[in-house]
């Protein structure tokens, strides 16, 4: 005769609830039969949701808040591209390609621009000898340089400059200087200091650092 205390064949043992789970069991079938593994309590998916705000609550500590964090990324952000703008002092391109040196440590002051050289003065406006005006009226053509190419990945077009900014080293590049500025009327540069061509505008460039002293805007044809 058949023996009555095995269990029937292909029948396998209710499954019993984990003790450690963090969700009791984890078990949401479980609701289907309306009585949860702890005694007193029923309806195990709601049980499991009380449990989820319980753990969350919990551990709210020891999260970031991620909206404060985005809020920072999004200020930080704005920070970066108001250095970009321009600012009548310095032009700082999106490609990181050195267009102005941007170091403070590299560039001289008011002081300490003038200790080995004499300051320059404006004042040669008033020369007659560098009546440049006059000069082109007459030899104009000396005045037509021709189309003006910029600096490999130059992507702003033109510009006008004033004095007081700082150049990217690119655009003072040798050349670009005028070697022979009395052949155009200008007053001869010394020390740092050289003229440049940038479009049709003549600048005078302190080449070590980019710094502007003097313009003449429309100085070419």
């Amino acid at each position: 005769p058949a023996r009555q205390d095995r269990p029937a064949p292909n029948v396998r043992p209710a499954p019993q609830p984990r003790a450690d789970s963090r969700w009791n069991g984890n078990d949401r079938n479980r609701g289907q039969a309306g009585q949860d593994a702890r005694p007193g309590r029923q309806n195990g998916a709601v049980q499991g949701n009380r449990d989820r705000r319980d753990w969350r609550d919990a551990n709210r500590g020891n999260r970031p808040d991620t909206r404060q964090e985005w809020r920072g990324r999004q200020n930080n952000d704005r920070r970066v591209d108001d250095n970009r703008r321009w600012d009548n002092n310095r032009w700082n391109d999106r490609d990181n390609r050195n267009w102005n040196r941007g170091s403070a440590q590299n560039r001289f002051d008011d002081r300490t621009r003038w200790n080995n050289q004499r300051r320059w003065d404006n004042g040669w406006r008033n020369d007659r000898r560098y009546d440049w005006r006059d000069y082109r009226t007459r030899y104009g053509d000396r005045y037509r340089a021709g189309r003006y190419h910029a600096p490999r990945g130059w992507d702003y077009g033109y510009r006008r400059f004033s004095v007081g900014i700082f150049l990217g080293a690119p655009l003072y590049a040798n050349s670009y200087w005028l070697n022979d500025p009395w052949s155009y009327r200008l007053p001869p540069a010394y020390g740092t200091l050289r003229w440049v061509r940038y479009y049709d505008d003549a600048l005078l460039v302190d080449i070590r650092d980019g710094y502007v002293v003097d313009v003449i805007h429309d100085f070419f044809w």
